[in-house]
Formats: structure tokens, sequence, C-alpha cells
């Protein structure tokens, strides 16, 4: 599966309040910060996301903030971590792309969507 993601912001500060404040109630939390990036995880044995203005040596000049947004999904335990997920979020600066509910999949999903300062399209879901 995944190890881990790398995305460039516009605004480092700015992002790190979003993001640190949307995915704390899914578990996660700052492991490693330095200055242009921080990285976001559970611990280091599991998936990680990093986030940074800078741009690592193997990136062109055509890889920037909002250049191509994204969509990332998160895996939440329950509902109420959505719940909070989505709340906190806007609270942080996003805006809401779809308020938490049921999700019209082959199986039970129940998500909710915030962009990011950048608009990349944030989400936390739980199946079942």
């Amino acid at each position: 599966m995944i190890d881990h993601i790398g995305i460039v912001v516009s605004d480092l500060a700015r992002s790190r309040r979003f993001y640190e404040a949307c995915l704390a109630p899914l578990g996660l939390k700052v492991l490693e910060e330095a200055p242009g990036f921080f990285i976001l995880g559970r611990g280091w044995d599991e998936p990680f996301l990093w986030v940074g203005t800078l741009r690592p040596t193997f990136w062109s000049e055509q890889h920037r903030a909002a250049g191509s947004p994204i969509h990332l999904s998160f895996s939440a335990p329950d509902r109420e971590a959505v719940r909070v997920f989505h709340a906190a979020g806007v609270a942080a600066g996003g805006i809401s792309n779809g308020a938490p509910g049921p999700r019209q999949t082959s199986y039970p999903y129940y998500a909710a969507f915030v962009l990011d300062p950048d608009r990349n399209n944030i989400e936390a879901g739980v199946r079942g």
C-alpha cells in the first residue's frame, strides 16, 4: 500500500493549523518539523503525510501548490471522528466540500470532505 504522501502548500503556517486541527480527531499528530515542512502521522511504523513549501530534489518546478489539486482520504475510527474532523477543518480555515453523512457506495460508508487552504479535497471516512 502507500508508505507516505507529500504535498506542496503555499502557506506552511496556515496549512499546519488546518491539518493539525482536522487530523487530530483521526489520531494523527506532527511527528517531525523543520523549516519548510512538517510530517503528520500516528507513528513512524505507519504511513505518513509530508506537508511543505519546500520542493524535494526529485520534484520539478511544476510541482507547486494547487497546480493540480489532489484528493486525500483518511480512515476514521467512527462517525463521531468524521464529524469532529469536518468541524475542526472548517474552523481552521477549510471550506466544507461535503458535510458528514452517508455516501452512495457499494458498501456502507460515512464521510465528510473539507477543502484545505490550497483547495485540495481532504476526506475522512469510516466503512461499515
